[in-house]
């Protein structure tokens, strides 16, 4: 749309994503694709047959840059409750795409003010999705639909909006941030759980097996997703103990670098600043590729050609200080590093289900 909202080129708002409060006109709703997906819903919920089981998938892009969202909902986020940004001490020993990506997104001099109006702008956004998930289950609801309906609400990733004085996010750094996202699920009324929140350790993957083991599907396919069923109904089961997650890419392996998106939207695109950095080769990758093993209070990073990276969550939520060289956390080190090996011996191959008869004869 219309982008005049960016400022100049050059002023510190150009790569900042943050356009604001939307001006609804004369009209109810400001309406977009996400609207548009919802009344959608609503449309097909109200006009189900019931002839068969069906399945709604709302891939709503909300919250996500940039940062712009119509009243109430603009107005309704108390600026003074807005959580305080995490900021880094020092950045050489943080990922150099992390510094880079600052720099170029020109936001070195906004002050705490700004920060918080952006960030409760995107809490803004939050609010509406979360308006709109009631508007769903309202017609479920009043169409005698919600109860043995399985209902899952869940994001494909975080954002930094204003954590380390960045925004958007990056793909191999992993930050709670960025990694940490909710997911929500509403068993089948018939099915046996205790309602309540779980502290577990879960991977998106966990999705699909869950959705499998509700829907009887056998997949056909070999997969390393666990199903969350169990332990919705039991909540003295464990799930996992650790969890895992990867990005960035090898050197030369430009094609993982989303250089497309920079040739089609220019060198001043609102994502120009991150895709820069992605796409640079050099001894240290900026783009390197990363994996984290994460446990309930500990994080490791191995990175292929930068400074690996240990957080203690409990100590320091914020991950501000790199801990990778302190020798008193060896241990929980060493541990998350083999659990890491462990995890890659059992994920880096998938073999065939069926048996490859290699022209032996019959």
């Amino acid at each position: 749309g219309d982008l005049s909202w960016r400022g100049k080129k050059g002023g510190d708002n150009y790569y900042s994503f943050f356009k604001g409060k939307l001006d609804k006109g004369n009209k109810d709703i400001y309406f977009d694709n996400d609207w548009a997906m919802i009344y959608g819903a609503i449309d097909f919920i109200n006009s189900y047959d019931n002839e068969k089981p069906f399945c709604l998938f709302l891939p709503l892009e909300y919250p996500h840059p940039p940062y712009c969202v119509e009243d109430p909902w603009y107005s309704l986020i108390n600026r003074d409750d807005v959580p305080t940004r995490f900021e880094y001490k020092q950045w050489n020993d943080k990922p150099t795409l992390l510094s880079g990506i600052r720099e170029g997104q020109q936001l070195l001099n906004w002050n705490e003010e700004q920060w918080r109006e952006l960030r409760a702008t995107y809490y803004g956004m939050c609010a509406r999705v979360d308006y709109q998930f009631g508007l769903l289950m309202k017609e479920l609801k009043k169409n005698n639909l919600y109860k043995e309906s399985l209902v899952f609400f869940f994001s494909d990733h975080g954002d930094f909006t204003g954590d380390y004085g960045l925004v958007e996010k990056t793909q191999n750094t992993f930050q709670d941030c960025l990694s940490r996202v909710p997911f929500i699920i509403k068993p089948p009324a018939n099915n046996e759980f205790e309602p309540g929140i779980r502290k577990d350790l879960i991977e998106l993957i966990d999705f699909a097996a869950t959705v499998y083991d509700y829907a009887s599907i056998d997949p056909n396919y070999w997969h390393f997703g666990k199903s969350l069923k169990n332990i919705l109904s039991d909540i003295n089961l464990k799930h996992r103990n650790v969890v895992f997650t990867e990005g960035g890419r090898l050197q030369k392996e430009s094609q993982a670098s989303e250089k497309e998106s920079l040739q089609k939207s220019g060198s001043l695109g609102l994502y120009s600043p991150r895709i820069k950095q992605q796409i640079l080769e050099s001894k240290n990758l900026p783009h390197s590729k990363a994996t984290m093993c994460r446990n309930q209070r500990y994080k490791f990073i191995k990175r292929a050609y930068e400074m690996d990276e240990f957080y203690d969550l409990q100590e320091d939520p914020g991950e501000i200080n790199n801990l990778i060289s302190n020798s008193k956390y060896q241990n929980e080190i060493d541990s998350l590093r083999d659990k890491l090996l462990n995890w890659y011996q059992e994920t880096c191959d998938v073999v065939p289900f069926k048996t490859d008869e290699r022209n032996f004869e019959k």
